[in-house]
């Protein structure tokens, strides 16, 4: 999720077990906290939620 979000444009900081992600033209900031190796269910949808609304659901340079 977190290289998806760098790809995507976002800036990640981070501050101990929490991910924060900003991106110009985005007022959502993205927090994101690791359950083992992967993110939390509930963040998978907020993420996605985030996307969709700002329109941001295709990396330039990837379609085929």
């Amino acid at each position: 999720m977190c290289a998806l979000l760098g790809r995507l444009g976002f800036q990640e900081r981070t501050r101990g077990s929490h991910y924060v992600f900003r991106r110009t033209g985005v007022e959502e900031l993205i927090n994101l906290q690791r359950d083992g190796d992967k993110a939390k269910v509930y963040q998978v949808r907020q993420v996605r939620a985030v996307l969709v609304r700002n329109g941001l659901t295709t990396i330039e340079g990837d379609a085929e």
